[in-house]
Parts: structure tokens; sequence; C-alpha cells
């Protein structure tokens, strides 16, 4: 077993690891679930998703572990499979009541899927097992944050704090909590300490975009147009950031210039419906109409639920039968 653990994982022969892990397994007659695990783990890693699954369960069948349970639902997920994946973690739970890595996943997967309200009920289940899991606290702070409740995710992120968790998404979190619970002592300096924690460009980029937003809310657009062009400084693919710069080059009438950001927004983010309607509201504005109505179609594929499209369609459909 040893030789395997340094084979596999510190000279990172895979292949090798797979000859001497099903040598093993010959050796035992089959029997041994360990080294089943460890040959499911080879095949993961050389991409042979099918055999690493035909190797976990049998693992499973002869001894449940909840590791092994962990290997098969990552076999699933590559495989493209979350609802196999979760049903699943959801049998290990039966087995393995209140196991918190099993809930994790669970709510991993729910987070993937979008259905934030299930995956937060699964990070609440786990921190009545662990009171200390960070990524839980996190999850559950960010979907306050996001159902309009700053204040709450303020707590969940100090939270974070008293536990030592000292990094640049926290602070930039917090700052973005204490501005919209109007606690704007605490918004700049939280700010501050996120752009002097950012160990990448990624994540200084995200810190000034949260600024252009704290911005354009205090009603500063000057100070908003240079932390979106510091933004795109950092990370040049910033979807968002085009399409904010876009629409106050649109209120200082620069058309051109906001059309080609716009362009560049939606080329960057077709799942985006923002930049689409931007393009609908710009065309509308001067005149052209067909250009406003194919754009208006556009953030309305991408977000069907928009108020504000489905009222521009209808006047342009009014319009276009006027004619």
């Amino acid at each position: 077993q040893a030789l395997f653990e340094y084979i596999f994982h510190h000279e990172n022969d895979i292949k090798t690891a797979l000859d001497l892990a099903a040598l093993a397994t010959e050796y035992a007659q089959f029997k041994d679930w360990w080294w089943k695990v460890q040959i499911g783990k080879c095949y993961y890693r050389l991409g042979l998703y099918r055999e690493a699954e035909k190797q976990f369960k049998s693992a499973l069948k002869q001894q449940d572990m909840v590791d092994t349970i962990l290997y098969l639902a990552k076999v699933y997920l590559r495989l493209d499979q979350p609802v196999t994946a979760l049903n699943l973690f959801k049998q290990g739970l039966e087995r393995f009541p209140g196991e918190v890595t099993l809930l994790c996943g669970i709510a991993r997967i729910y987070e993937e899927m979008n259905n934030i309200s299930s995956a937060a009920e699964y990070y609440k289940d786990v921190l009545k097992q662990d009171n200390t899991h960070v990524e839980a606290i996190a999850c559950i702070g960010s979907n306050h944050f996001y159902s309009d409740q700053p204040e709450i995710a303020l707590r969940f992120y100090r939270r974070l704090l008293q536990m030592g968790v000292y990094n640049c998404q926290l602070f930039n979190n917090l700052g973005l909590c204490c501005f919209y619970a109007q606690q704007y002592d605490m918004t700049l300096s939280s700010f501050e300490r996120a752009l002097f924690l950012a160990e990448n460009e990624e994540e200084t980029a995200d810190v000034w975009y949260n600024l252009g937003h704290v911005a354009v809310g205090i009603g500063d657009l000057n100070l908003a147009y240079q932390c979106f062009k510091l933004t795109l400084v950092n990370n040049n693919n910033y979807a968002e950031a085009y399409n904010n710069l876009a629409v106050l080059e649109m209120r200082k009438g620069h058309i051109e210039q906001a059309r080609a950001l716009l362009q560049t927004a939606s080329s960057l983010a077709p799942h985006m419906y923002e930049p689409h309607f931007n393009v609908a509201i710009l065309s509308e504005k001067v005149g052209d109409l067909q250009r406003s109505y194919t754009a208006a179609q556009k953030s309305e594929e991408a977000f069907p639920g928009h108020v504000d499209t489905q009222q521009l369609i209808k006047q342009l459909k009014e319009h276009f039968a006027m004619l």
C-alpha cells in the first residue's frame, strides 16, 4: 500500500500505479475493497470514468465507506449526471446520517444547478453538525445577500472573520454587505483591505467592479467609470464591466463607444441578458427599431422573466403594426 501511495501521489505515475493495484487485487482474489478503490482512482485520473464507476460500485458492495461514495459521485459529475450523484449522496445519508461531506456534496450540486434555496437548506444541515464549517457559513451568507438581506449576510461574514478567515473574497463580500446594509463607515475600509489581500488580477478586478457598483450607488459616475476601467485593466474579459461602462457612455451620449462595449460584453458572455437589453434600448433611441427588436428577442431568450424586455418588445410590436 505504501508503494502504491508513493507511485500514485509522489511520482504521479498513474499507469504503473494501476498495474500495481491490479496485481494486488488479483493476489487478494478480488476480495479487497481498498485495492478496488485505488484502481477506480487510477481509472478516474486516466479519464476512464465508466471503468472507474465499476470499481467503486464493486468496492461499495464489499465495504460501505463514505470516501468511496464521494469518489463515485465525482465520476457521475464528470459524466454530467448530477441527479445520479444527488441520489447517491442521499442514499449515503441513509446509511451515514449527518455525514458532513455528503451533506456538502448535495449542497454543492444544488448550487451548480442554480437551486440556491435547496443548497442553503443542506448547508444549514452542515452547520448543525459542524458550526465552524467555513464553506457552509459563506454560502448561507451569500444566499442571504442575494435574497436582499445584507444585514443577516453581514452576521455570517463577521462570524468567518472571528474564526480567523482573512482573505480578499471575504472582505470584498463584507464591503458589499456593509454598503447595502447602509453601514458606510465600514464599506471603503473593507474594500481597501480586499485590494491589499488580493492574490491575483482576477480578485483585484472583482474588488474594483464592486467598488464601481458602490460609486454608482452614491451617484459618483466619474468614480464608477474609473473603477470599471480598472476592472478591465486587471481582467480584460470581464463582461459585466464592459456592459456597465457602456451604460455610462450612453448617459454621456457616446453612442458608438457604448455600442462597441456592448458588442464586446455580449460576445464574452452570450448568456447575459443585460448587454442585449441595453443594445435594444440604445437602438430604439437612435431609431433603429429592427436592430432593437432583434436585440430585445435575444434578451428575452437569455432571461424570459425580464419585465422591461417584455414591455419593450410589446411597444416595438405595436409600432410595427402601425406601419
